[in-house]
């Protein structure tokens, strides 16, 4: 598991390298990110040497000497990528208002908004700025967006008071750190395969129809499985997106390549989340040379591809079926269609005409259908963000539709 380590500049800055040692005594890697004001405090060179990583310093590398450069700028999201857990210790009154109001003006700040995993923060600081209103309000904040809070410790502070305020002992951070992981990993023991992108359906050499599908959405759900403890099996068309780390990626292209490759993996998974965009028809005849342009007009007669969501959901026992449904008009009326009509436990769906939802965007806007009646709107978020309300609902529906039913009683 690895762990990104947010030190801020507070004096408990130097108990953060102790903290470094005792994460990786209980197994986790750990990559430290240090502020401006931090490094007033200790230097990189410390927690480089105990981490064994790169110490993250500043938003843009090399920004100082003209060298900054792409990699440099989207290092962020790179590292909220790959993080399990965002831990800051010490947490200043400073960090946790700009967490609070979603400021993001250095590394730290930007990894927290880009990051989905959970985070989990340790504060210190005087004991008048920790009991002040604004800092409690954005404690507060923070708690009801799911931050894990390790609440400071009393005693003699460096400022020479007494009262609440010091870094909790590092048991009581390790503690929360395992706390809010284990409550994220609700789908250890799951396998879930997942369908992304869209088909492509050739007409000769050259031509193919296909349609809009960027294939975010369905990588944003594998990428969300994987941290949440799932083995992930991602079947994705062509789309030009990274493959989630520890998930396994099968590329397809046709509609019949993703049925086939369904088909063949679908007995050894416990859920099925086909987010992909397949073609309902492809070409009755597929020519072997490319179709020459003439002055008369043009037929391409059309057959319907296999229906994916049916046929898994024919035979589905004791598995979760999740579909997704790309409307442009009655989208919930379509929706409970398609979920009595395929079998399914849920289905996503969205309006693709909406601003700021649908293809290509980062951001989608969906309601979830499921099969015990339950209809939830999401407002606009990322799709890393829906993803983990899909897997969220998922997990609902798991603990409904897999407890059994209750014996019933026979008259004696």
């Amino acid at each position: 598991m690895r762990i990104t380590l947010g030190v801020t500049g507070g004096v408990a800055a130097y108990k953060a390298a102790e903290l470094v040692r005792c994460l990786q005594q209980n197994g986790f890697t750990v990559q430290v990110v240090m502020t401006r004001a931090a490094r007033e405090f200790v230097t990189p060179l410390t927690f480089a040497a105990l981490s064994g990583q790169k110490v993250i310093t500043d938003l843009f590398a090399g920004s100082s000497s003209g060298e900054a450069n792409l990699e440099s700028a989207i290092e962020h999201i790179a590292v909220a990528q790959r993080t399990d857990l965002l831990l800051v210790a010490p947490a200043t009154a400073d960090i946790i208002a700009k967490f609070a109001r979603g400021i993001a003006d250095d590394f730290l700040t930007t990894l927290y908004l880009a990051s989905t995993a959970p985070v989990v923060i340790a504060p210190a600081m005087n004991v008048n700025m920790w009991n002040h209103e604004a800092t409690q309000e954005n404690v507060k904040t923070l708690r009801a967006r799911g931050v894990h809070v390790v609440d400071p410790g009393e005693g003699y502070l460096a400022c020479g008071m007494t009262g609440a305020g010091r870094l909790a002992g590092q048991e009581a951070i390790v503690a929360a750190v395992r706390e809010a992981l284990k409550a994220q990993r609700d789908l250890e023991g799951e396998t879930l395969l997942i369908t992304a992108g869209p088909t492509c359906e050739d007409l000769d050499p050259v031509r193919y129809i296909t349609n809009r599908s960027s294939g975010k959405m369905g990588f944003a759900v594998a990428e969300a499985a994987g941290r949440r403890g799932a083995k992930v099996i991602l079947i994705s068309g062509p789309v030009n997106l990274e493959t989630p780390a520890g998930v396994e990626r099968i590329d397809i292209r046709s509609a019949a390549e993703m049925h086939n490759a369904v088909q063949a993996r679908i007995a050894g998974a416990s859920i099925a989340i086909l987010a992909a965009a397949v073609a309902d028809y492809r070409p009755s005849e597929r020519q072997t040379e490319k179709m020459k342009k003439g002055a008369a007009s043009l037929a391409i007669s059309l057959e319907p591809t296999a229906d994916i969501l049916a046929d898994v959901a024919k035979n589905k026992g004791r598995k979760i079926i999740v579909g997704f449904a790309a409307e442009t008009q009655n989208v919930a009326e379509n929706a409970r269609r398609k979920l009595v009509a395929k079998n399914a436990d849920l289905i996503v769906a969205n309006d693709v005409t909406a601003e700021g939802a649908g293809f290509d965007y980062d951001t989608n806007v969906v309601t979830l259908f499921s099969r015990d009646g339950r209809d939830l709107a999401l407002p606009k978020l990322t799709k890393s963000e829906v993803a983990d309300r899909i897997l969220d609902e998922v997990a609902r529906l798991r603990s409904i539709l897999r407890t059994p039913a209750p014996a019933r009683l026979s008259n004696v």
